[in-house]
């Protein structure tokens, strides 16, 4: 398993478990962030503190350091896209 923020653009992966603090994670969730779900990275900022995920339909963006403690199996690896 790796960190989400380990993804980069391209690369897909399924969310094994979140341990960010119960706030955090209730906020993910909501989001549709939530075990056995499909996630694709799909840019990185230039700075790399947010990246963005299209996660059920919808992009979200999230920050580095929340990214981070959600674990995941990469399934693809993609190209390097960035965007500001």
């Amino acid at each position: 398993m790796l960190g989400l923020d380990e993804l980069t653009p391209g690369d897909c992966a399924t969310v094994c478990k979140l341990e960010n603090e119960p706030a955090m994670k209730k906020r993910l969730q909501d989001l549709g962030l939530i075990e056995n779900t499909a996630v694709e990275c799909i840019g990185i900022s230039a700075g790399r503190e947010m990246h963005a995920y299209l996660i059920r339909g919808a992009v979200i963006a999230i920050r580095s350091a929340d990214a981070h403690r959600v674990l995941v199996l990469r399934e693809r690896m993609g190209g390097a896209l960035q965007w500001d």
